[in-house]
C-alpha cells in the first residue's frame, strides 16, 4: 500500500471532513496563585479528559506547574475551541472546589477558580512558512 494512504492516528476521518486539529492551551488560576499540587493536577488531568471525551475530543498531554497548566488537545471541527474552553474550565473549577475545599480556600477566595483569560495555539501540522510556500505554487489555471 503507498504511504500515502496508511493510516495517520493524529488525522481524523469522518463522512464528509479530513482534519488534524490540534490546541495547546495554558490555564492559569484566578491571580496566579499557586493553588497546584500533584494531587491536584492528577485530578485536574482526570477531569479534562472526561470533559474533552463528552466532546469526541482527546487529551493528548497534560501537565503544570503551582501556577498554571498546559493542555494539548485534538478535537473534531464541530467542536468550537471556545466551548471546550469553557467546559474544560468550568466542570474543573467546579469539581477541584467542592473536593479540595482546604486547601483551594487557602489561596482564592470568592467564586472563581480560573482567571477568565487563557491562552490558546493551533498546532501541529508544517511550518506557517511552508504551508505559504504551498499555496502560493499552486498551479492556476490560465
Amino acid at each position: 500500500m503507498s504511504p500515502r494512504w496508511e493510516p495517520n492516528p493524529d488525522i481524523r476521518r469522518g463522512r464528509s471532513v479530513v482534519c488534524a486539529l490540534h490546541a495547546h492551551l495554558v490555564f492559569v488560576p484566578r491571580y496566579r496563585r499557586g493553588v497546584f499540587i500533584d494531587e491536584i493536577l492528577r485530578r485536574c488531568e482526570d477531569v479534562m479528559i472526561e470533559v474533552c471525551d463528552g466532546f469526541g475530543a482527546e487529551l493528548v498531554e497534560f501537565d503544570g506547574e503551582e501556577d498554571h497548566v498546559h493542555l494539548l488537545v485534538r478535537y473534531p471541527p464541530k467542536v468550537a475551541l471556545s466551548t471546550l474552553v469553557n467546559s474544560l474550565k468550568g466542570v474543573s473549577a467546579r469539581l477541584l472546589r467542592k473536593e479540595y475545599p482546604a486547601h483551594i480556600g487557602k489561596y482564592l477566595c470568592g467564586g472563581h477558580f480560573w482567571s477568565p483569560s487563557y491562552f490558546a495555539a493551533s498546532c501541529g501540522g508544517a511550518p506557517l512558512s511552508i504551508i505559504k510556500d504551498y499555496i502560493d505554487n499552486q498551479k492556476r489555471p490560465g
